[in-house]
C-alpha cells in the first residue's frame, strides 16, 4: 500500500469515528537530535502540548503532541510535513 493509500484509509477512520474539532495526539520517536527534535516541534502551534521522554539507552525521544484539529485533512497535512524528517517514525 502506497502512502496516498494509507492516508485515504486514515482519513476514512478519522471521519467515521470522530466528530471534529478534536484534540487529537501525534507520537512520534525520533533520534536523539536536538535538531530533529526541535524540527518537529516547529511543525505545531504554540498552543499544542508537547511531551518527550528519552529511551532507557538515550539514543530515542518518544515525542508526543496533543493539539486541537479540525478535521481529517489538517492531521493528514501534519503527517505530511513530517515526512521529510530523516529518521523519523510515526505512530
Amino acid at each position: 500500500m502506497d502512502k496516498d493509500e494509507q492516508f485515504e484509509k486514515l482519513r476514512n477512520l478519522l471521519n467515521k469515528e470522530n466528530k471534529f474539532p478534536i484534540v487529537y495526539m501525534f507520537k512520534f520517536i525520533i533520534p536523539a537530535d536536538n535538531r530533529k527534535i526541535a524540527l518537529v516541534e516547529s511543525k505545531f502551534s504554540d498552543e499544542a502540548i508537547i511531551s518527550h521522554k528519552e529511551s532507557s539507552n538515550g539514543k530515542y525521544f518518544s515525542i508526543t503532541v496533543k493539539e486541537v484539529m479540525l478535521n481529517a485533512d489538517s492531521i493528514i497535512e501534519k503527517y505530511k510535513e513530517m515526512d521529510g524528517i530523516e529518521g523519523l517514525m510515526a505512530l
